[in-house]
């Protein structure tokens, strides 16, 4: 499938620009052995792992007989999905300092699993909002990585 194949490009491209700023953070000679790379690298590896396993199924599926679909061959609306969640994800990003960590992510999420997970609203805003929250409490707490707060007192 198409949409397949471009989510693995952008995929190996988000992840060739985030090795690359990853390689541009400073090392410092003295505190933590690992430096402040080691959490960036990780992500990345994870990143890669993604990646290769998106490969693996586009290979399987390109060995398999591929079933009658309901959509007509010429059809572009997964071109349009590309195109709205990357839109999407640009006012996210846009956003993101304004509204801050917890109300900015809750909302993307919501609308991404209302989109992907419809009819399942329970199950959508309980995920987005407990993940954005128990996310940012481990980020800011256990790691003490300094994350927007934006309207949120906390």
């Amino acid at each position: 499938m198409l949409a397949d194949r471009v989510i693995f490009v952008c995929i190996i491209v988000l992840t060739a620009v985030y090795f690359y700023a990853t390689a541009q953070i400073p090392t410092l000679e003295i505190g933590d052995p690992l430096g402040p790379k080691a959490f960036p690298r990780l992500l990345g590896i994870g990143l890669l792992i993604v990646a290769a396993l998106l490969f693996m199924e586009i290979w399987r599926a390109r060995k398999t007989p591929p079933e009658a679909s309901p959509q007509p061959s010429g059809d572009r609306r997964h071109l349009t999905v590309i195109g709205v969640v990357v839109a999407g994800t640009a006012v996210y990003l846009g956003v993101f300092t304004l509204l801050g960590y917890v109300i900015a992510t809750s909302i993307y999420l919501l609308a991404l699993m209302a989109y992907f997970h419809p009819g399942k609203w329970t199950a959508n805003i309980l995920t987005a909002v407990l993940f954005c929250v128990l996310s940012y409490l481990m980020f800011t707490k256990l790691l003490g990585v300094s994350l927007p707060r934006g309207v949120l007192p906390f």
